[in-house]
């Protein structure tokens, strides 16, 4: 992980923190890098409907060109549209431009490789060196590149997604949010195609409402669509479409986890469960691992972030595996998590199963979870210092010999960086010895830009998962480390700046 690249691309505020500047040098990189295999280098690039993302899309391919590649331009589309075309034909890699589920004011560069997953850490490694600051030659003459429109390329992806059903959707209503993103056009076209009545919400992008109200980050938005329009099952994407979170008859949430376990026991029960068992993440919810547990079906763990999913899916031979978020691949057709292909998953195994989805994840109830991110300017610091890996071996340990349940256990495993050079955690679930050890705390305020006095602190104990309206404000660490923490608790910490 580098100063501009994260484990999902390099990712900013548009025009801000990530500019046409840093596209243009990125489309150079790539450019002469791929000319070094000796034929001209062949780059297909997607885009979301964010306004900045014509802005990159356009400087990403100047750059590219200038350094003698020839662009195919999908326009909008997919995250996993682009991996499959990066596959399906040949191309040198693969750019989508797109921040995912961020609002429409950031925007970021995902770059995938040959054989449609992202792309590798030493590929990363050079592109880092050089937006800090190398020198590149450019093409002359013959060697300067084009730029192709490939509206083909994405009329291809449609046909592969047709072509996975075994069978018609005709007779069901299935509701679809595309969170006016990279689906808006593609989602209904591929569920019309295949004969289902589709009602669509979030299918008209403006460049500036990506994911606002509506998408797998709002899935209030599609569990009342799917209500009021007496739909059989709804689906909600992100801004690029590579995942997915699906709601039932009822208007009830089934997330990535919920979607893993009605997959894996369908294809184990089919025969189509190769390897017998399932990757996951460390993030999520411990009922899939109890409910995979009694249907037989082994569960693997991953890092957090589809590439180490993927990664660990091949490491283990299993073709099934994802997110809570809803990043699921189906490793016997894709590299990379694709929620149109796990929405056409689930409507199949309902056809098939002739039942509705919410009698499918009657068997997995998943457990109370907390889970949240903390931002901080200096992430890389966090991660690799000695003290928090210690407390997490120490939590993890702990929570090992209790058998892992969750009224006392937190897994603090990723840190995410907004730039504001603050510690923004709303709720953060710290376990016994977290606390008795005060190792987070100390770590946390000696990174912040601001120190603990200059915090207000206040603690909230938790009892099954209701909050107390009774708690004490604590102004300094020297108060904060006086208070006790009862077996069986929780405590919270909402860190809020002083004005």
């Amino acid at each position: 992980m580098g100063k501009y690249f994260g484990t999902d691309g390099f990712r900013g505020r548009a025009n801000e923190t990530l500019t046409a500047v840093h596209a243009f040098r990125i489309g150079r990189f790539l450019g002469y890098y791929y000319a070094g295999t000796g034929k001209k280098p062949k780059i297909v690039v997607g885009k979301d409907t964010r306004l900045s993302s014509y802005t990159l899309e356009y400087a990403l391919s100047a750059g590219a060109t200038a350094s003698g590649a020839d662009v195919y331009l999908l326009h909008v589309t997919t995250t996993p549209s682009v991996s499959y075309t990066v596959c399906a034909e040949g191309f040198d890699c693969g750019v989508m431009i797109s921040a995912s589920h961020n609002p429409y004011c950031d925007n970021g560069i995902k770059l995938i490789n040959e054989k449609g997953e992202k792309m590798d850490d030493s590929v990363i490694f050079e592109a880092e060196k050089f937006l800090e600051g190398g020198e590149l030659p450019f093409a002359s003459g013959k060697n300067i590149g084009r730029t192709v429109d490939y509206v083909a390329g994405r009329n291809r992806y449609l046909a592969f997604l047709l072509s996975l059903p075994r069978r018609s959707f005709r007779g069901l209503k299935i509701g679809l949010d595309c969170a006016n993103g990279s689906s808006w056009a593609i989602g209904k076209a591929v569920f019309d195609a295949l004969g289902a009545e589709t009602f669509v919400t979030g299918a008209s992008p403006n460049g500036v409402n990506i994911n606002e109200g509506c998408g797998s980050t709002c899935i209030a938005n599609l569990q009342g669509f799917v209500i009021d329009n007496g739909l059989d099952l709804g689906f909600a994407f992100d801004g690029d479409a590579d995942r997915c979170i699906c709601v039932d008859e009822k208007g009830g949430v089934i997330d990535g986890d919920g979607i893993l376990y009605v997959c894996a026991k369908y294809f184990k029960a089919s025969g189509e469960l190769d390897g017998g068992g399932v990757v996951a993440t460390k993030m999520s919810n411990f009922g899939l691992a109890k409910a995979l547990e009694r249907e037989g079906i082994s569960l693997a763990f991953a890092d957090v972030g589809d590439r180490f999913v993927y990664a660990e899916m091949a490491r283990t031979g299993y073709l099934l595996g994802g997110e809570a978020s809803g990043h699921v691949i189906f490793r016997k057709h894709e590299t990379t998590g694709d929620g149109l292909v796990t929405a056409l998953k689930l409507t199949e195994i309902v056809l098939e199963s002739k039942c509705p989805i919410s009698c499918l994840t009657e068997g997995y109830r998943p457990l109370p979870q907390v889970i949240k991110n903390i931002s901080t300017f200096h992430k890389v610091e966090i991660s690799q210092d000695f003290g928090v890996k210690n407390a997490i071996k120490e939590a993890e340990t702990a929570s090992a010999a209790k058998k892992k349940t969750t009224s006392n256990s937190f897994e603090f495993t990723s840190f995410w960086a907004d730039g504001k050079n603050r510690i923004i955690p709303d709720l953060i679930d710290f376990t016994r010895t977290f606390f008795a050890k005060h190792t987070i705390l100390n770590i946390l305020t000696r990174y912040c830009v601001f120190t603990a006095e200059k915090m207000l602190m206040v603690m909230r104990p938790l009892s099954d998962h209701r909050h107390r309206t009774d708690f004490k404000p604590y102004r300094n660490c020297e108060q904060l480390q006086e208070v006790r923490l009862h077996c069986g608790r929780r405590l919270h910490l909402a860190y809020h700046r002083i004005r």
